[in-house]
């Protein structure tokens, strides 16, 4: 062990602390909010003493073994993580219990719980298992209030994750920091972007608020670094290692009035974004000042929360280019950046997310290299190799030249919700990597958006306590029994789930590389929708046979008329209306395919000399396939209506929540609503990138956009003339006064009708969809 002073105002703190005297309340808590009250039952002990991650010391795997002793429940393990995992593996192979992210579990506990018939043992296979995406804090849990973070920290820690990014907050540090260089509010304040886009403004893509709508309001500011502070403080308790924001160099404009001589550049302009909104101003990190506000940054949080972490994220070149590529200068950039975060705490590693190394033309094997030895030690850095995947940048540049580095899976990009998962790539080429890359040192989850598809998401934890890859037949299995716990199961489930497992969350096809989204989701156009690859703009094209989704969910809705109290449990409900929303959504591309198809036939009839019958004929079935198209949506939007989940009203209620806490009304609910739609509406190229599967989203926007585009090809049929730009133009008027309409709900109904009870009357309506 390596013991250090920081000193820090005030306070003279040992970093690297042995956690040998750390407390286990933290894991009885858990279990008792796991087992509903029955956490007395439990007894944890801790094997080994172990000291807090550093740059000296790297974590190692950790073990744990379940049995019986004294009548209780018997965990140990040599760290917190290991014994909420050991948690988790009692109830899910005694009780066939588990927690779900996004509806309730439905088994019962016993008045008593069962002893363990057998000794559970597991070592983990890599000593890191790290979670969330730098943006995820805006796609998914902007609007999260203290039970939201509650609930997604328990799950977490039940899975063995063991470092997570703490990401709340910032704009207080980054406020205190400047304050303290002579800077006023009125200068810096200005410079953060609203809500739903400060992590864009964290790493310098994006710069103030845009839609006249305000700046961001001191009582945000305060409230959610509040919030960070009973986060972190939850994390520690279930050993789950905070990684704090570090100061990476980008500053408001008006830095220069507080420090006329320093060293700074913009930064170039992000994604087509105006120059008033991007073009950030980079602080050199070879300059004096930005040592002295490093400094600041870590202090301040040590104060805030404890001297609880060593591990700082910092990304300063997120999707933009340095200002020069030599290779001299991206290595003093790295080594200074290093320098000022260990004179603020020596033992400090520094987490870099590897997404910009994607750019493999600026990116070359010399820059990478020169950018990574930088900082001295070998552990000094920690590289997320973020799009492991379906871009793994691990292969070429050796390891990431070996600096301990963790396979990620990010799955989907802006919370974009289609069913989908590479079950046979996280599994299979995680382990693959594990055996060939000596620096591999943790597999981590990094969706841009935490939506659905949770399956995917815990399997990748659980690879991380398996020494081989996961059986995924047993293991989607075991994951019905426990999801539908409460009920009878019947093999039309088991079938359904079958089916899933082989197509849908097994993806083979590398043009789709990532979750996509219903044509319908898009705005509309006549070319450029039906399958689409890539992965921006959004995959549209369906990878397997549509088929096999109505084969699956004819399967559940079958299992359902065998057992009908599946129709009570919470996550049957909501996994019917999620497979029911893609195989609608699968057809919805079809059904487009065809409109598109006449009106080109149609527009090319009517434009030659033919009689008037058969052409007023003609468009006549013309308008009944366009009124059929927004019907269809209409009656999509009714099942989507029917789950929380899939509720626009469930986002636009999260958010007036903190207009009320803060007082930031026109400002939470413009950000509420162009996030998920436009983004920002002056610049198209970031148009429908959050997309959501949503009620309210369906019926009142994106069917919105489809009426004017309907109308429009009616009309040019009537006239025998499209103007394509005049019908855009519209849609886009359209969209901006969307952003505007607060928080009114855009629900058809505030009556919430059963999935069950909207169904059978659904498919019977669109049987050529659902047969």
């Amino acid at each position: 062990m390596r013991p250090t002073r920081l000193f820090v105002p005030g306070l003279t703190i040992v970093s690297s602390l042995l956690v040998s005297g750390e407390s286990i309340d933290g894991i009885k808590a858990l279990a008792t909010r796991l087992f509903k009250g029955h956490g007395d039952e439990f007894e944890f002990t801790l094997t080994a003493n172990t000291e807090r991650p550093s740059r000296w010391n790297p974590p190692k795997n950790d073990n744990y073994t379940v049995s019986s002793r004294n009548g209780k429940v018997h965990i140990e393990g040599t760290t917190l993580s290991a014994l909420a995992r050991g948690l988790r593996h009692y109830s899910v192979d005694s009780l066939q219990l588990d927690e779900f992210l996004f509806a309730e579990s439905h088994a019962t506990i016993p008045d008593k719980l069962p002893l363990p018939t057998q000794s559970l043992s597991r070592t983990s296979v890599v000593p890191w298992r790290y979670n969330l995406n730098t943006v995820t804090f805006s796609y998914s849990f902007v609007w999260y209030q203290w039970e939201d973070w509650e609930k997604l920290l328990d799950w977490a820690a039940l899975r063995g994750t063991n470092i997570q990014l703490a990401w709340v907050g910032f704009e207080k540090i980054f406020l205190d920091s400047f304050r303290d260089l002579g800077m006023t509010d009125e200068e810096i304040i200005p410079f953060f972007s609203g809500p739903a886009f400060q992590a864009w403004n964290r790493f310098g893509n994006t710069q103030g608020s845009w839609g006249g709508v305000g700046n961001l309001s001191s009582a945000w500011i305060d409230s959610q670094f509040e919030l960070q502070k009973k986060i972190v403080a939850r994390m520690v308790e279930l050993g789950i290692t905070p990684v704090l924001p570090a100061f990476p160099g980008f500053v408001p404009p008006a830095f220069s009035r507080a420090q006329p001589d320093a060293n700074t550049t913009k930064a170039p302009r992000w994604t087509g974004l105006p120059d008033t909104n991007t073009r950030d101003t980079f602080l050199s990190p070879l300059d004096t000042s930005y040592a002295r506000l490093q400094q600041a940054f870590i202090s301040k949080q040590i104060q805030a929360f404890g001297n609880v972490t060593n591990i700082y994220t910092l990304d300063q070149f997120n999707e933009m280019p340095p200002t020069s590529n030599e290779p001299s200068y991206l290595s003093q950039v790295s080594t200074y950046t290093y320098k000022a975060l260990t004179a603020a705490n020596p033992a400090a590693v520094w987490l870099l997310q590897g997404w910009l190394f994607l750019n493999s033309g600026l990116w070359t094997e010399e820059r990478v290299t020169a950018y990574l030895g930088g900082p001295e030690g070998h552990n000094s850095m920690l590289v997320l190799d973020l799009y492991s995947e379906s871009r793994p940048q691990w292969q070429r540049t050796k390891g990431y030249f070996g600096r301990p580095w963790i396979w990620c899976q990010l799955h989907d990009f802006g919370g974009n919700m289609g069913m989908y998962g590479q079950i046979s790539d996280i599994t299979v080429q995680s382990m693959d990597a594990l055996r060939t890359s000596p620096s591999l040192s943790g597999f981590g989850m990094t969706p841009e958006g935490y939506e659905g598809n949770e399956v995917v998401y815990q399997m990748l934890f659980d690879q991380a306590w398996t020494t081989t890859p996961i059986d995924t037949s047993g293991y989607f299995y075991g994951y019905v029994v426990r999801r539908y716990a409460g009920a009878s199961q019947t093999n039309s489930l088991f079938q359904a789930w079958d089916i899933l497992r082989q197509n849908i969350y097994d993806n083979k096809d590398r043009q789709v590389p990532c979750v996509g989204v219903g044509i319908y989701q898009n705005a509309p156009s006549l070319s450029g929708l039906v399958n689409r690859t890539g992965n921006w703009p959004p995959p549209t094209k369906v990878y397997y046979d549509p088929a096999t989704l109505k084969k699956a969910h004819s399967l559940l809705i079958q299992a359902a008329n065998e057992i009908p109290q599946l129709w009570d449990i919470p996550t049957f409900q909501l996994d019917v209306v999620d497979v029911t929303r893609q195989v609608m959504s699968n057809a919805f591309n079809t059904m487009y395919t065809d409109y598109v198809q006449t009106f080109n036939s149609q527009l090319s009839h009517q434009k030659r000399r033919i009689g008037n019958r058969g052409r007023l004929q003609r468009r006549d079935d013309f308008a009944t396939k366009g009124k059929q198209l927004l019907d269809f949506l209409t009656d999509l939007d009714r099942v989507l209506a029917t789950n929380q989940h899939f509720r626009l009203d469930s986002w636009l209620d999260a958010a007036q929540y903190w207009a009320k806490q803060t007082g930031a009304n026109d400002l939470i609910a413009f950000n509420a609503r162009s996030q998920i739609t436009t983004w920002i509406w002056e610049s198209e190229a970031l148009n429908d990138y959050a997309a959501k599967e949503w009620s309210g989203l369906t019926r009142s926007y994106y069917r919105g956009r489809w009426s004017i585009f309907v109308d429009g090809l009616n009309k040019a049929l009537a006239s025998r003339k499209l103007d394509e730009a005049a019908i855009h133009n519209q849609i886009r008027t359209f969209e901006k006064s969307w952003q505007y309409r607060g928080f009114q709900s855009e629900e058809a109904s505030t009556a919430r009708a059963a999935v069950k009870d909207v169904l059978p009357g659904m498919m019977e309506k669109w049987q050529s969809v659902f047969k």
